[in-house]
């Protein structure tokens, strides 16, 4: 299971609050999984260099046609914001059509709870595919639609 592992743009001031989003992609066909994976690496280096982004990681679980995001920021427009600049906006946009499903949940965390524990974010994720009614493969909006 190929992992980016969690990477720190900007480090968050100490005690500062951070807007969480976790987010669980399901691709129709394995042929789908290497133009998912390589669009997900441009949006990746996005993260890197993003305004506001206090961290990010990734998990591709490329046999399961699966793949994971957990990222932090230093709030909601800032997560918003890259969410509807380019290349991001463009990749999702390019990749709805190759999704079976999506999931996508957020909550409020601290600077100290940085970096972000994946087991905790695939129990959110679960809680949320749970509320959604659909074990996991729902269609969500994408942050900043």
């Amino acid at each position: 299971m190929p992992t980016l592992p969690w990477t720190t743009p900007n480090p968050a001031p100490p005690h500062a609050p951070a807007y969480v989003m976790a987010s669980r992609f399901e691709v129709r066909s394995l042929k789908d999984v290497p133009r998912f994976f390589v669009k997900s690496l441009a949006a990746w280096r996005q993260v890197t260099s993003a305004p506001g982004a206090y961290g990010a990681s990734l998990v591709a679980q490329p046999l399961k046609r699966t793949f994971y995001t957990l990222s932090a920021w230093q709030d909601r427009e800032a997560l918003y914001t890259y969410a509807r600049t380019e290349p991001h906006r463009g990749i999702m946009k390019d990749l709805r059509a190759t999704m079976r499903g999506s999931t996508f949940t957020f909550w409020e965390a601290t600077a100290e709870d940085l970096p972000l524990a994946w087991d905790d974010a695939r129990r959110r994720l679960a809680e949320q595919a749970a509320r959604d009614g659909d074990g996991g493969g729902a269609r969500g909006a994408t942050a900043g639609d």
